[in-house]
């Protein structure tokens, strides 16, 4: 079992950055894949990003190309959402999840709770 903690959300004025951590235990991370997802009010949930396990190799969703970026640090059990000039539209409960497939569709085998992130001025 692995469970997953996110944190690092927050209220932050469009165009302003924030990163997210996702924080494993109970096994290590380097064995998964890590994607993070958000689910904004009245919408379904939509995969961000995902990384692989063995070669570290990154995709995205078009809407956040060139403006976020994942990473992992196996060492500290923990996987980062880097998301720099956000916009409203960006406003959402960011989760993190891990497994052994690489998509952007939800199948994972372990979520974290969520963190919210909210894009205002």
């Amino acid at each position: 079992q692995v469970q997953l903690v996110e944190s690092g959300g927050a209220l932050v004025q469009p165009g302003g950055s924030l990163r997210l951590s996702c924080t494993a235990s109970g096994s290590t991370l380097d064995r998964y894949i890590i994607a993070w997802f958000r689910q904004a009010p009245g919408n379904q949930r939509e995969g961000v990003t995902c990384i692989s396990s063995y070669d570290n190799r990154s995709y995205y969703r078009e809407s956040v190309k060139g403006r976020f970026t994942i990473s992992r640090d196996n060492s500290k059990n923990t996987a980062y959402l880097e998301m720099n000039n956000l916009k409203p539209e960006d406003t959402a409960v960011y989760k993190c999840a891990a497994g052994s497939v690489t998509d952007l569709k939800g199948a994972y085998s372990y979520w974290g709770q969520g963190t919210q992130v909210t894009v205002s001025s």
